[in-house]
């Protein structure tokens, strides 16, 4: 069950794969949901502004795949579906905010996640080299 499964650390421990390259392991039960995951990363990360925020998966091997996790889904049922091996949970930014300076000044790390995340999205499409005239 756990060999080749991008979800799952342990048995009953998901993985959660940040902007900033690290993972966190999150240990749930029957009872655990996307909202939990979410509150927790809140914490941990120091977001306030976390309306913004949620859980996805995105499939290992088109990375244009991306599926919105409801916060009331129970993280169990999540990871028991037929194909859950082929994804990867990610926590992202998903609701961009009508004006992102507001976001800087409200909450300067959901900010600074944001621009990770948009930096990493794009990062394919800049230029690999910068030079100066």
């Amino acid at each position: 069950l756990l060999q080749g499964n991008s979800l799952l650390f342990l048995p009953n421990v998901l993985k959660v794969y940040l902007e900033n390259g690290q993972t966190k392991a999150f240990k749930f039960d029957n009872t655990t949901t996307v909202k939990d995951i979410v509150l927790t990363l809140k914490d941990k990360l120091s977001i306030r502004a976390i309306e913004y925020f949620a859980l996805v998966l995105e499939q290992q091997y088109s990375i244009t795949k991306l599926l919105l996790l409801h916060e009331d889904e129970f993280i169990q049922k999540v990871v028991q579906k037929k194909d859950s091996h082929d994804y990867r949970c990610l926590f992202r930014v998903c609701f961009i905010p009508r004006d992102p300076v507001d976001l800087l000044q409200d909450d300067p790390s959901a900010f600074e996640y944001l621009f990770l995340q948009v930096r990493e999205a794009h990062s394919a499409w800049l230029p690999c080299t910068c030079t100066r005239d």
